[in-house]
């Protein structure tokens, strides 16, 4: 007689989604590349302003020369797009992220030298080459997913959840380095990142989209339903660029500048964290309509941090709002995204998701000029305002007709 086995017998469980997304041949490789390629997005700015209010004794020329970086990204990076889309991210990345790295170091140069002020103008400028790693990123998903909808909301959300990862630990990163070993250091190690990562990145051909030398379909801006989205993401810059400049006001104001980097941080990862949860739920119906949803509700909970700092004062109350605050921006990032993905023409998707980009870019910069604005001639207080009407008018404009069924 065999005796009974009542051993508890192992459960296999089903992979989740985002192990089940890496498990996709190539996949690890090249977002390890890609990770190390984007976090000195989060160092750059917050290097060269340390840097040069350091060496030079004012933050004016500071923040003009990372204020000129951003016009010439915004200007340069469409181009840069559209090459890796007709050549290949590998032979056009590679170039073009060398190019950036040699204008941080000739900054570097200038500034260590004293050389003339318009020489730091030239030298930032020239970073404005840097390849979008985030959208090279995203093309590779949506070349190695397919049609798989749902593994490509699973993948959208794993790289919103990167960049906001990025944008939180790259200044603490810069701030540490500048401040603790000698204010180029935050440059140069964001150097070294930016050229071994996208070194690593690009060596993964496996993984790589195939170029287009001859697109036949029509630029992104001229597509249907694109220059909508661009404007949407150009609104929700503007509630990242007045947020930040805002927040530092405000933690100024209360006597606790050095505390505004650990606030701004919690808001990222309350955003980094809704990013997750997101992209591991299954999305319910298009992202056309799930993308009014989003921004009403970034809409509302942006109100909480301008009732926080209105009605008391209070720089902790102020940083738990902007955690919950944060919950709400990935998740309208994701859907933004996947429209944008869904209604560029094949063979430019590079350069669609790099318009994306430069429209949160020339966003941020109206936020922080209009945020500074408001914090000068009424209060830190009241500028937080200026997200919440940011938030509204993409609101707004999601609602707008007509809205094309994806």
């Amino acid at each position: 007689m065999v005796a009974a086995d009542f051993r508890p017998r192992a459960r296999s469980r089903p992979p989740g989604p985002y192990r089940r997304l890496l498990a996709t041949p190539g996949a690890r490789a090249f977002t390890v590349g890609n990770l190390l390629a984007r976090m000195p997005m989060g160092m750059f700015s917050v290097s060269a302003v340390v840097m040069i209010a350091g060496t030079r004794g004012s933050y004016a020329l500071a923040g003009a020369v990372t204020a000129t970086g951003l016009a010439a990204t915004a200007l340069v990076a469409p181009w840069i797009a559209r090459l890796v889309d007709r050549h290949g991210q590998a032979r056009v990345a590679v170039p073009a992220t060398l190019l950036a790295a040699l204008g941080s170091l000739a900054l570097v140069l200038c500034v260590r030298y004293d050389a003339p002020a318009w020489t730091l103008f030239a030298a930032y400028a020239a970073t404005a080459t840097t390849p979008n790693t985030g959208g090279m990123a995203r093309a590779r998903w949506a070349h190695l997913l397919g049609g798989d909808s749902a593994a490509l909301h699973t993948a959208n959300s794993f790289e919103q959840a990167a960049d906001e990862l990025c944008y939180m630990l790259g200044p603490v990163l810069a701030a540490l380095l500048c401040t603790a070993w000698f204010p180029e250091a935050g440059t140069l190690v964001g150097v070294t990142l930016l050229v071994g990562g996208m070194l690593l990145f690009t060596a993964q051909r496996s993984t790589e989209p195939p170029a287009r030398p001859r697109p036949t379909a029509k630029a992104p801006l001229r597509a249907p339903g694109v220059p909508p989205l661009l404007a949407v993401c150009l609104a929700t810059g503007g509630v990242f660029g007045a947020m930040e400049v805002v927040t530092i006001a405000f933690a100024d104001a209360q006597g606790h500048r050095a505390a505004a980097g650990v606030v701004l941080a919690l808001q990222a990862a309350g955003s980094c964290a809704a990013g997750l949860l997101y992209g591991a739920l299954k999305p319910a119906g298009p992202a056309e309509h799930r993308l009014p949803w989003c921004v009403a509700a970034m809409t509302v909970l942006l109100t909480l941090p301008l009732l926080a700092a209105s009605l008391t004062g209070s720089l902790p109350l102020l940083a738990l709002t902007l955690l919950v605050a944060g919950m709400a921006t990935a998740p309208t990032m994701v859907t933004t995204m996947t429209l944008v993905q869904h209604r560029t023409p094949e063979g430019r998707l590079n350069e669609g998701m790099t318009l994306a980009v430069t429209g949160l870019l020339g966003g941020i910069a109206c936020g922080s000029a209009t945020g500074g604005w408001m914090v000068e001639h009424a209060s830190p207080a009241a500028a937080y305002g200026i997200p919440v009407t940011a938030a509204a008018t993409a609101l707004l404009l999601t609602l707008l007709p007509p809205r094309r069924t994806v």
